[in-house]
Parts: C-alpha cells; structure tokens; sequence
C-alpha cells in the first residue's frame, strides 16, 4: 500500500515529503506567486484565445461566446476537486499522484499514461500558435510558403528554447514564468480597456447567431464551438505538478489552482466580448479564419503599430506558455519514472540544476516528432488541439471518478482545503462534467478532423493509447510489488 497523509503538517515541507516515502531532491524555490504563474502561464488566454478564437467564431459566430462560461463552470467543478487532492497529496505528477491515492496503482499508471501523452501533444499544439501571430507582426516570420510547414519550423525553434531553458533550473524558469504572466496580465487588461474604447456595438452581439441558427437549432454550433475555450481551460492542475518545487504547497498550490483558472476565464470572457463588440465587421470572413481571426481583428481595430504591439506580448505569452507546458510534462515523467512506472533513467536529478533533465530533452524531442511526423497534414492544427483536450479530460476523470467513490465510503480531507458538505454534489457534477467533455471533444466531427474516417481520428487514437497502456500495465507492471517498484527507481 502506498503510505497514509500525514494527519498533522510536520515541521518543514521537507518532512512533509519524506512522509510520503520520497526524498527531497528538487529545489523548493517558488512562493505564491510562481505557483499561480505557473498554471495561469500554462492556460494563457493569450494564447489559447488568440490561436483558437477563429475556431470558435466559424462554428457558431459571435453567440459562441456562450461556450467560454458554460466551460469555465464545468472546469471549476474538477478544480475544486484538484484544490482538495493538492492539499491532501502536495506531489510531483498531480493527475498521476491524485488518481494513485484516490484509486490504486493501476488507475494511477492510467492516468498518467494518458496525461503525459495529453501534455506532450499539448506542448507541440501550443509551439503551432507562433504561425497565428508571428507572421502578422512581420512578414520576415513566414520563412516558408506553405502554412502548415512554417507553423511546423516555429513549433520546432520554440520547443528547442523551452528544452534549454528547463534545462537550466526552475530559477530561471520561474523569473521568466513570472515576467511572462505579469506581461500578460497587464497586456490582457490594457488590450481589453482598448478594445472597449473603440466598441461600435452593445454587450448584446453575444446574441448573434449568425447563420448557424437559433434556438434549440444553435446547439449543434455551440457543442462545436465548445473545443475552442476546452483547449484554454485544462491544465489548471500544473500548480500540483510543482508541488514539491513549492514552499507550504499544502496552503499555496489549491490557491493557485483556483485563482488562475477563475482569472483566466474572467479576462478571457471580457477580452472576447469587447472584441466582438469592437470588430469594425462581424460579417468578415477573417475572423473564421487562422490566417486572420482574433490578430487579424486587433490589428484592424487598434492600427497596425499598436495592433503589432500587442501581438508581440501574444508572443511572448506563447513562449511562456509552452515553457509551463514543458515543465508540468518533465514532472509527470519524473513522477511516475520515480514509482517505477517508467524507466528508472528518469527519475534522475542533476545535482547542479536539481532538474529532471532526461525528462526534459525526451519531452522536447516527442513533442518535435509530433510536429515533424504530422506536418504535411493540412488538419493538423484541429487535430491535435482536439486530441489534447480529450486526453486531458479522460485523464481527469481517472481522478474525479475514484474521488467520488472513496467519498461515498467515508473519505473526508484531513485539514486544508475542503468542500465539506458540498464535496460529494460537487464531485458527482465533476464526473458528469468529464463524461461531457470526452464525448463531446471527441465526437467524429469532419470539419474538425477531417471527412471519412479520417473523423473518427480522435477516437482511434485514443484506444490506442489506451491499449498501449494497458498491455504495458499488464505485461510490465502488474508484475512488480509497489515497494520493489519504487526501489528500482530509487
């Protein structure tokens, strides 16, 4: 069995750590903040709004705004959820770690598996949005004539910087995580108060359905148009993955969890509206369009210098998100490699950088074999966004499910955050939530991935990995006591 929570918080986190059967071998550097910075960089509206706002727009015009809150309630539902687990289990691997103590080894392996394939597929889709930004703020950024092939380059120099930069330590990561969200915040709010200025019409465009019906009839379009705040609002939990690199994670990390999903949902709500109320023409093709949407709008509305001020702090988001990314994937892996679940070489922490660097470079180049292996597929970017979110959502539900059942046996947390009363309704919407996202997301939709079977990618794909994972599980892991497991990784 693995060991109990500790009932009363011992002396240091490092004792805390150790209570839990591992050493102390990461640099617990990051305060408050930078545990906040970290999942709020990794949502980043900025990159998710900018990259994906013409998804959104195209499958139900301006009325799919209403997708941002109904997505934004659900997602807090399970991390409210996450809040509890961070502060019962301040772990490495969050997902991983949650579903493990909640459920069992097997679930734990399962929900690990898929997260990290979740987070490594993350990580190339988040490099492929420099090609919506960085072409409009220079021309010179269109190295090849051939969209996908270009996003594909970009993709692949970012993922090389966030490789060297997790490299070097979680100090540097941290003083550049913080001055990406500061820069993005402030950015955030400016760029609102600007769009708001230059509004031409009323809070009320969120009413227009286009040409995508109404009524009963508009909830085809708000289900499509549903994927575009599903990739923004999932991993909220990358404040749990760097737990152990935390100071009194078991007060700062719920916090953080809560803060930057509700922070992130709020700007990008207001951030969506006012652009959607400033647009000189709603009826413009651009803004169902990648080579234009949500950019192309700020550039129209704000002229093009200013316009090209802020696109290069979306820029800049970009980066910082995909270097959160990095990191909650190398923590994942250093996680689960320290269980034994992975090969033990993972588990290994330089002594200078106190940085899973093995981790990190196998992270860098798996996400670059994404990109590469997929680039002369013209759907790529619907692709592998769609995929991204249902493996997060399946992975999320390898912990809210087991949650929910050990609650209904008794299961109450030991001080820190807690639902009370309210733990088991909470938990039940949770588990209805996900079940509502993987169906969703993953339903054979052909303007997302494609016509024939090429549709029902997505689903393939995902049994897949699941089959991989669980003849892995069978074959390899099964087989090995959890203390001897953990011993080969010592």
């Amino acid at each position: 069995m693995f060991p109990a929570i500790p009932e009363a918080r011992p002396i240091s986190d490092t004792h805390d750590l150790e209570a839990f059967g591992y050493k102390q071998e990461l640099s617990r550097s990051l305060g408050g903040f930078s545990s906040f910075a970290a999942g709020f960089s990794y949502l980043s509206i900025l990159t998710g709004v900018f990259q994906m706002f013409h998804v959104g727009f195209a499958a139900g015009g301006p009325a799919f705004w209403w997708a941002w809150p109904i997505i934004f309630v659900g997602q807090f539902l399970v991390a409210l959820c996450f809040a509890e687990l961070a502060a019962q289990y301040p772990l490495s691997g969050s997902v991983y770690q949650w579903s493990k103590f909640v459920g069992s080894r097997a679930l734990g392996w399962m929900a690990g598996w898929f997260y990290l394939a979740c987070l490594v597929i993350t990580l190339a889709a988040v490099a492929l949005a420099l090609q919506t930004t960085l072409p409009q703020i220079s021309p010179a950024f269109q190295v090849l004539a051939d969209g996908t092939k270009n996003a594909v380059l970009l993709g692949c120099i970012l993922i090389a910087f966030t490789t060297a930069i997790n490299a070097i330590g979680v100090k540097l990561l941290a003083r550049i995580n913080d001055l990406g969200v500061f820069a993005e915040l402030t950015g955030a709010v400016v760029l609102i108060g600007l769009l708001g200025w230059h509004g031409l019409r009323g809070p009320g465009v969120v009413l227009d359905t286009g040409t995508h019906g109404s009524g009963f009839g508009y909830a085809g379009p708000l289900l499509a148009a549903a994927l575009m705040p599903s990739y923004v609002m999932y991993g909220f939990d990358t404040a749990g993955s760097l737990a152990e690199e935390t100071t009194e994670p078991r007060r700062h990390v719920p916090r953080a969890i809560l803060l930057a999903l509700a922070s992130a949902a709020l700007l990008g709500g207001l951030l969506m509206l006012l652009a959607l109320m400033a647009a000189p023409d709603l009826r413009a093709a651009g803004l169902g369009d990648p080579t234009s949407g949500l950019p192309g709008l700020v550039k129209a509305v704000l002229g093009g210098p200013l316009g090209t001020f802020f696109l290069c702090d979306v820029g800049f988001a970009i980066c910082v998100c995909a270097l959160a990314v990095h990191t909650g994937t190398a923590r994942l892996m250093y996680a689960m490699a320290r269980d034994g679940m992975l090969p033990a070489a993972l588990a290994r922490v330089n002594p200078t950088s106190h940085t899973p660097v093995v981790p990190v470079w196998l992270t860098g180049a798996a996400a670059v074999g994404v990109l590469v292996s997929n680039m002369n597929f013209t759907q790529i970017v619907g692709l592998i966004v769609s995929v991204s979110i249902l493996w997060a959502n399946l992975a999320y539900l390898f912990v809210t499910v087991p949650l929910l059942a050990k609650r209904l046996r008794g299961w109450s947390p030991q001080g820190g955050f807690s639902l009370g009363r309210f733990g088991v309704p909470v938990n039940l919407a949770a588990v209805l939530w996900g079940c509502f996202m993987v169906i969703n997301i993953g339903w054979p939709r052909a303007d997302v991935y494609g016509p024939g079977l090429q549709s029902f990618a997505a689903i393939g794909l995902t049994a897949l990995v699941a089959l991989a994972g669980a003849l892995y599980y069978a074959l390899v892991l099964r087989r090995k006591p959890t203390e001897a497991v953990k011993q080969e990784a010592a």
